[in-house]
């Protein structure tokens, strides 16, 4: 499963890209686009735009996760952060690839076990599950692979259980549950 985690940002916005078979990950790329301060909002939704098209045409995801809404107590800055993950939903959309959401909770609890773990405790976590030699850079790329991260958990987690699910069943009505 290749796993592109993305965390949206009006100033700058994380991404990252995860390999993983479920049990191992492997880092493919990771970083952040950072905006033109100078630049008009709209022309910074077109930048987010063409780095996420170019990620997904050249690295290949096959899901893009993303951060769930989240509240602030500025209402302008959630407007802006709605109107980028817009575009990195519609970016990713449009290349046909499904989207799924996790609660900031939900992703601190899949990587470090603790749901109102600080940004570098994630970053530390990030760094031992993806056996790197040092903590990814910016803090915005590691909550990116953090997001990843987490689909990949919770995917593992479904997979799990489905195939319970289903041997329950086979045993139930006597069948071979292999």
């Amino acid at each position: 499963m290749r796993v592109l985690g993305i965390d949206c940002g009006s100033q700058i916005t994380g991404f990252g890209i995860i390999d993983s078979d479920q049990q191992r990950h492997h880092l493919v790329v990771s970083g952040a686009i950072r905006l033109q301060p100078k630049k008009l909002f709209s022309e910074k939704l077109l930048d987010i735009h063409r780095e996420i098209d170019q990620l997904i045409n050249t690295y290949g995801p096959e899901i893009l996760a993303v951060e769930d809404q989240f509240y602030l107590s500025n209402f302008k800055s959630v407007l802006k952060l709605g109107q980028v993950k817009g575009a990195v939903i519609l970016t990713a959309a449009r290349a046909g690839i499904p989207i799924v959401e996790y609660s900031p909770l939900a992703i601190k609890s899949a990587v470090t076990g603790y749901g109102r773990a600080e940004k570098s405790q994630v970053q530390t976590m990030v760094e031992k599950l993806l056996r790197l030699a040092a903590p990814p850079e910016p803090l915005d790329a590691s909550d990116a692979l953090a997001v990843a991260i987490c689909h990949i958990h919770t995917s593992a987690t479904q997979t799990r259980m489905q195939k319970a699910a289903l041997s329950a069943v086979t045993i139930r009505l006597g069948g071979d549950p292999c």
